[in-house]
């Protein structure tokens, strides 16, 4: 792929981006949300690399081959979850019914003006947690390997501004210094684990009836601020609701050098045992479309 290439797409994806929360925030949810059925459609027809990692999923987690009205069920609510982040990201939480469950944990920390690290996974959307931390006034952060950072800042560049300086971008010489400085401040940071980058830095472990790569370098972040890990999820039960969930993962880990790699292991088993308990209870809010698992693994 050439620079060029990439870059026009960027700016492709920047522009559509804009439209996107033109349209959200001028014509309101329900109008965007018509445009998306139409954009679903068009990724279900025409994107094969979408739909075929939605189908494998699908029939992972429900146990059956999927239907094609279930695989766009699955791109739509991608689309719909996309299109809530514009709101959550501009302070329009108001607008939606949000359930917590297990917010004592949260409590918890806050009292004791303790900062945490919580895990999350590209289940439902990660959003709705910052409009729960600005309704505490409490910061949230998201920690992000430097591309995908750099992404995500411009998006939230495009929607609010005010809110790109809280992306964290892993890989550079100060990274870690801004996590711990925020924890210290008790704020909120927050790491999507379950996407590899690559095939280095890598745990196979069990995943919905096949084995999986899933990266060890978040757990090993977790390891280094001491802090407690608690699992967040933001799952969308249709309409306007979303649920998030609150668990606690792992209490202020330690990684003993001699022991690390099984540490690591045993963590990314217990996070993937508990991802795999959501996406079996809500299989259409889980959102990798790629081949998540390895070529060895298809679903016959």
């Amino acid at each position: 792929m050439s620079r060029q290439w990439l870059s026009a797409r960027e700016r492709s994806n920047i522009f559509a981006i804009r439209v996107l929360v033109w349209i959200a925030l001028s014509l309101g949810r329900p109008v965007a949300r018509a445009v998306l059925i139409p954009v679903a459609a068009y990724y279900l027809i025409f994107d094969a690399r979408a739909r075929q990692a939605s189908q494998d999923y699908l029939q992972r987690v429900l146990r059956r081959k999927p239907s094609l009205r279930e695989v766009f069920r699955h791109l739509h609510t991608f689309a719909t979850v996309a299109l809530d982040r514009v709101y959550f990201l501009s302070d329009r939480w108001s607008m939606f019914d949000i359930r917590l469950h297990g917010e004592e944990r949260l409590i918890e920390q806050l009292k004791n003006n303790k900062g945490c690290f919580l895990v999350g996974a590209h289940i439902g959307s990660f959003e709705v947690l910052r409009s729960i931390g600005r309704r505490r006034q409490v910061t949230v952060n998201l920690v992000m390997f430097e591309e995908n950072a750099n992404r995500v800042a411009r998006v939230t560049r495009a929607i609010n501004p005010a809110l790109e300086d809280d992306v964290i971008a892993l890989g550079t010489p100060d990274s870690m210094l801004r996590v711990m400085e925020q924890l210290d401040k008790g704020a909120w940071v927050g790491m999507l684990a379950d996407r590899a980058i690559s095939e280095g830095g890598t745990v196979a472990v069990p995943f919905l009836g096949a084995t999986a790569l899933f990266p060890a370098a978040p757990f090993r972040v977790f390891a280094l601020t001491g802090r407690d890990v608690i699992l967040m999820l933001g799952v969308y039960r249709g309409a306007n609701r979303y649920d998030l969930h609150f668990e606690t993962l792992v209490e202020a880990p330690v990684l003993p050098r001699a022991e690390r790699d099984q540490i690591v292991e045993r963590w990314i088993r217990l996070y993937a045992s508990r991802l795999e308990y959501y996406c079996r209870a809500e299989p259409f809010n889980w959102f990798n479309f790629y081949d998540f698992w390895s070529s060895d693994d298809k679903v016959g």
